[in-house]
């Protein structure tokens, strides 16, 4: 039986939902959900430079956790931008 998930602290709120290529209309488009711990896990990381661990602990989960979080989030964003999808934040 699997272990019951922890709530996550997210304080990450998008300005935009969509992140879309120039040109291309959005129904034209296939689009890739990024979670809002999967956003909350890049911002903590990258735009406010935390270190795995802090980053963790402000979330209040675990380092490996934060660890599959951050690198479901590169995946997703690797692939848009590579193969021109929209991104959509939920």
């Amino acid at each position: 039986m699997a272990r019951p998930r922890l709530k996550r602290r997210i304080r990450f709120c998008p300005r935009a939902n969509y992140f879309k290529p120039v040109g291309i209309p959005l129904r034209h488009l296939e689009v890739i959900h990024l979670e809002l711990d999967e956003g909350e896990a890049l911002r903590l990381r990258h735009l406010q430079n935390l270190s795995q661990s802090k980053a963790a602990e402000e979330m209040k989960i675990s380092q490996s956790t934060f660890h599959r979080i951050l690198q479901k989030a590169y995946d997703k964003v690797a692939e848009a931008m590579v193969t021109g999808k929209a991104v959509r934040i939920e």
